[in-house]
């Protein structure tokens, strides 16, 4: 698929993907240069993985698999669980705080992408990126930013606000 080159074309796609503000999006891409078609998608894709607000499920699901195999991967994380609930703590109160957790998370990730953090003096030169690829997976030019936009994409439209917030 070739990126459209025109503001209205780009602002036509943003919204059949579900952009926010789309011709925001496009604009900055179109007059900046800045690849945010690929930033929202990248986004769009974390987004995804993200517990949504209103889930609970996960709960009993990492109860349940604590409570088959107590040596078992994220054991410890359904015990805790369990605990919570058991103490009285609301599945939905549960859900906010890992879904505050994973998204500081994936901010962090986003920062990692342009600045390792290696402090080794001998590390240095070693690096890492997000880049756009051609069809046949060559980078090109990176995606830089990622952190910015990352609470622009959250699917509550709130950016990690509360329901409550004003």
């Amino acid at each position: 698929m070739s990126v459209p080159e025109t503001i209205p074309e780009l602002t036509a796609l943003f919204e059949r993907l579900g952009a926010r503000n789309p011709e925001s999006w496009a604009s900055s891409q179109i007059r900046e240069r800045i690849p945010q078609l690929h930033r929202y998608l990248f986004l769009r894709q974390c987004w995804q993985h993200v517990i949504g607000e209103d889930s609970t499920g996960w709960v009993d699901f990492h109860i349940k698999q604590a409570e088959q195999d107590a040596q078992g991967s994220f054991a410890g994380m359904g015990a805790a669980l369990k605990r919570a609930v058991a103490a009285g703590v609301a599945t939905e109160d549960l859900s906010q705080i890992a879904r505050g957790v994973q998204v500081e998370l994936l901010s962090q990730l986003c920062y990692m992408l342009e600045d390792n953090g290696l402090l080794e003096p001998e590390l240095n030169g070693v690096g890492w990126g997000l880049f756009q690829t051609d069809e046949e997976g060559n980078p090109l030019e990176p995606i830089y930013s990622l952190h910015e936009s990352v609470l622009d994409l959250d699917p509550t439209g709130r950016e990690m606000r509360p329901k409550t917030a004003p």
